[in-house]
This record gives structure tokens, sequence and C-alpha cells, in this order.
């Protein structure tokens, strides 16, 4: 199956199991009237809409490049996760204010039954449907999918904890145990969204491949780039799937283009096998612009 069909697929899937889990947790907020549970329903509407915040932006970063967009679309995942970051944080905050207004007229939780049944299976539903969307999320380098998956498995905690927590609040007959959940949600839920938010800004500004990747970047470099001189000024960014990477060749002076012209494609094909939608530029200069002493046998880095 070709991979851009299957990311969409993937997040028109991720909206149909945002749905099911917010009737499933509502089906059992409504047996229960737990402030603790709203909360989660709240957070449920959260994932609907993250959802369907991510399949926009892959969407739209499926479009092939254009006139006023000649480097793609790629950065629009970004815009995505930022929106979804934005969506968390909102929902802690009606959190906070239901835990609020629980704290004033305090009901002890509902003896647990039948509301167990849905709760659970919606929880199970988000565990592997962000397992799965994480895993392909760093697959296929889409920021979009792994935020929503990242997001939908802080949900399974936060559930869980609530379902401990409301079992153990009926036990205990300490009401009051209900609003201490839905504080305690709203708080990992903020800080969630924290994180959202700083990943997106960071790729927004630009941000480099990863230390064990840029040294797997120079290892191929130097491995393919026999006959150069030397390579400086190495610089990567990356942007929703692809990964730019440039940098400058030094040649001999005396080397034929044709020659340089050859290094320059065995390098772009070894990057690019290892790094998919990978982008090389490479600029060639001649041995005066070497920054180290010449004749080393492999090809330095500066």
């Amino acid at each position: 199956m070709d991979k851009k069909i299957q990311i969409q697929r993937l997040t028109i899937l991720s909206i149909w199991a945002a749905c099911i889990v917010f009737f499933l947790k509502y089906w059992a907020y409504y047996i229960t009237s737990s402030v603790a549970l709203y909360s989660d329903v709240l957070e449920s509407i959260v994932n609907i809409l993250a959802a369907l915040a991510a399949w926009w932006a892959v969407k739209i970063s499926m479009k092939p490049a254009d006139q006023d967009h000649p480097f793609g679309h790629h950065k629009v995942e970004y815009f995505s996760a930022l929106l979804e970051g934005v969506f968390i944080i909102i929902a802690a905050i009606l959190i906070l204010r239901e835990a609020w207004l629980a704290f004033i007229t305090v009901e002890a939780p509902k003896k647990p039954g039948i509301w167990l049944g849905p709760y659970l299976v919606a929880s199970i539903i988000n565990f592997f449907w962000g397992w799965l969307l994480i895993r392909q999320g760093k697959v296929h380098r889409s920021p979009a999918l792994k935020a929503d998956g990242v997001h939908l498995m802080t949900d399974v905690l936060t559930s869980f904890g609530i379902l401990i927590g409301l079992v153990s609040a009926f036990i205990i007959e300490w009401a009051v145990l209900d609003p201490i959940l839905a504080i305690i949600v709203a708080i990992n839920i903020l800080l969630q969204g924290g994180k959202v938010i700083y990943n997106a800004i960071q790729g927004l500004m630009d941000v480099g491949v990863e230390l064990n990747e840029t040294v797997r970047i120079r290892d191929l470099i130097s491995v393919s780039a026999r006959g150069a001189i030397e390579v400086h000024d190495l610089r990567t960014r990356v942007a929703g799937r692809v990964t730019f990477i440039e940098f400058h060749l030094v040649v001999p002076t005396v080397m034929q283009v044709g020659e340089a012209h050859q290094i320059c494609n065995n390098i772009e094909s070894a990057l690019e096998a290892e790094f998919k939608n990978a982008r090389v530029t490479i600029h060639v200069e001649p041995e005066n612009e070497a920054k180290l002493p010449l004749g080393t046998a492999v090809v330095p880095f500066v």
C-alpha cells in the first residue's frame, strides 16, 4: 500500500476511534455523574478535535511543492500538533473549573458497576491505537501522528488512575477524592499540552536531527565521499517527514566536474537510502577552501 494512503487512512481511523471512545466514556459518566469521569469525557472531546486536526494536517502535507511553497507543505503537521496542545490546555482549564465546583457540592461516587465495562473498553482502545500511532508516526516521521499517539497514551494513564481512584473512594467512602482526582488529571493534561506545544515549536524553528542520526549522517558521507578532501559546515533540519541535509564538500582543484558530480551522487544515494524523504544539498568547493591540513586518509569533518 502507498505510504501516503496508509497515513491518511490512519488519520481517518483515528477520528472514528476517538468518537467511539468518547461515547463509551460518556456512557460511564452518565451512569456515575462523577466529575473525574466528566473530566475524562472532556479529554475525549479534545481527542476528536486533535484527530480531525491531524487528518487535515496530513492531507495538506501530502500536497506536492508549488510556486508558493517550493520546499513542500511538510511543516503543516507541526501546526496540527501546536493546535492539539492548545486544545489540551483548554480541556485542562475546563476540568479544573468542574473540579472546583465539585468541591462545593461533594457527592459520594457511585458504586462500581456496569459503567466499568465501557470505561475499560475505551481505555483499551486508546492504548492500542495510541501505541499504533506512535509506532507509525516514527516509521513515517509524522509529527501529527506521533503527537496524537502520545496524547492517547497519556489519556490511558489518566483513565486508569481515575478508575483506581473511584473504586478506592467508594471503598473508603471519601467523596472528596473524586474532585481531587479531577485536579490531578487536569495537571497531568496541562503538562502533556505544554510538551506537545514545545515539540511543535521546535519543529517550526527548524530543529536539527538527533545526535545519533547526525553521527550516522557523518559516517555515511565519509564512506561515500572517497576522492574528496574534506566536508565542513554540515547542517540538518527536520520538517515533518522530510529531513534536509546540507554541507560543503571540498575536492581537488584539478578534479573534473563529472568526477565531483559522481561523488555527490554517491553521497546522496547513501543518505537517501538511510533517511527516507531526505533532501540533500551539497556545495562543492576547491581545495583552497579546506579548513584542515591536506593528506588525511579518511575524508574529515570540520
